[in-house]
């Protein structure tokens, strides 16, 4: 195998958008590089210079960690639901709402943790959000018990019309504070469990 050049950035960002277009979903950046024998900062260049082409257009970047796609723009979400034949009608409850935000902003996060936070039991929602391909496991925590870690999906980017996660609204620190002390307490909890019942 050949090492990676750089690649002129104009032709580089064309063959980027080319495989973005083509591909069935997330492409990691890694495979990008690989599929053009490019540098990995190279193609972020590259996806960079894209976002910002994109602006005000139909379609757009979306980021998820390591990996980029490309998405129709939320301004034409009625449009797209009108033109397939979409019923938009299948809306969140409260409580899945709540959840998905304690794990939008704390990702990865576990369900004792949800749980500490929002002070009920979180297995039904969880299993909704899962089921909705909004949230997916993500590993398992490194402790007693090894709770599995839920974070959100692409899924969840495409439905809230945001780029990234880093695009979600910033927290007020005294919220954050609230519920970065609730997760913790949540967390020594469960393990305080978890070490009784070995």
């Amino acid at each position: 195998m050949t090492d990676p050049v750089p690649v002129q950035t104009p032709q580089l960002k064309t063959l980027v958008e080319s495989l973005l277009f083509v591909a069935e979903g997330p492409v990691p950046l890694a495979a990008l590089a690989r599929a053009l024998d490019a540098l990995p900062e190279d193609v972020e260049a590259a996806l960079e210079q894209l976002k910002q082409d994109y602006i005000g257009r139909g379609f757009r970047v979306q980021r998820s960690r390591d990996k980029a796609q490309l998405v129709s723009s939320p301004d034409s979400a009625a449009a797209i639901e009108k033109f397939l034949g979409i019923d938009g009608s299948g809306h969140l409850s409260a409580a899945a709402l709540e959840t998905l935000a304690i794990i939008a902003y704390r990702q990865p996060v576990t369900r004792p943790a949800i749980e500490g936070v929002r002070g009920v039991n979180c297995d039904g929602v969880i299993q909704t959000l899962l089921s909705r391909g909004m949230i997916q496991e993500v590993g398992r925590q490194e402790t007693a018990g090894r709770p599995i870690l839920y974070a959100t999906t692409f899924e969840f980017l495409q439905n809230f019309g945001l780029r990234a996660v880093d695009d979600l609204p910033p927290l007020e620190q005294a919220t954050e504070n609230v519920l970065a002390n609730a997760i913790a307490e949540a967390e020594a909890t469960a393990q305080q469990v978890a070490q009784r019942m070995k």
